[in-house]
């Protein structure tokens, strides 16, 4: 589904060169929920970036269900992400003078839906994930755990077949957290495969593996 081979990043200014990865080697199979920890400043979210297609490799290659991306033009990555990959971040990113149901509908903007098709896609999502009550809420209206459920209805309106979440639980207490875990796990269960950064242990045991990274290497 994901394959880095030899993945490294290094960022660079006039002085200053720093190794973000550093020869990374992951295969990630369909239908597997594989958790990504390590401490601050290791390079995890700079991982989930080039699995997701947000950032390049400075070398390494990568590829998706079998595909190598590094010959796609911006405009095939953008449509690729689009088409196959659900994004959570920990921020929730939510558009403050949107609704929630049009929240939830904007990665369908960009594909050639109608907008009765849009909106029945996003309500649906948004029933997934408990929240057909808030439809016409607005983010600020909501706790921070609805507002993580919103993000993770936006990242699924598009059936997308991969779903890639930046410590989703990190500004959730423990009971919220374990919400948004099982929600995760439902996901998966229904076929999603699912990469997750966190720095909870607890919850990266309850998915199928484990990558850890220190200093941008992995080291299990």
């Amino acid at each position: 589904m994901i394959k880095l081979s030899n993945i490294e990043k290094v960022y660079q200014t006039s002085n200053i060169e720093t190794l973000a990865l550093n020869n990374i080697n992951i295969d990630i199979k369909k239908g597997e929920f594989v958790s990504i920890m390590g401490p601050s400043g290791c390079g995890k979210s700079t991982l989930l970036n080039i699995m997701g297609l947000l950032d390049e490799p400075s070398t390494g290659t990568i590829a998706i269900d079998n595909k190598p991306v590094e010959k796609f033009t911006d405009k095939d990555l953008a449509y690729l992400r689009n088409q196959k990959i659900g994004f959570i971040f920990q921020s929730f990113h939510l558009i403050n003078d949107l609704s929630i149901l049009d929240n939830v509908e904007i990665p369908l903007l960009y594909r050639a839906s109608t907008n009765k098709s849009r909106r029945e896609a996003a309500k649906e999502a948004l029933e997934k994930v408990g929240l057909s009550n808030r439809m016409k809420h607005f983010p600020n209206q909501l706790s921070g755990g609805q507002k993580q459920r919103v993000a993770i209805a936006r990242a699924i309106v598009g059936n997308p077949e991969i779903i890639l979440a930046d410590e989703p639980t990190g500004n959730l207490d423990s009971a919220m957290g374990n919400e948004i875990l099982n929600i995760l796990l439902q996901l998966n269960a229904a076929g999603s495969t699912i990469v997750m950064v966190t720095h909870d242990e607890n919850m990266a045991k309850k998915t199928h593996r484990l990558i850890r990274l220190f200093d941008g290497s992995q080291v299990s």
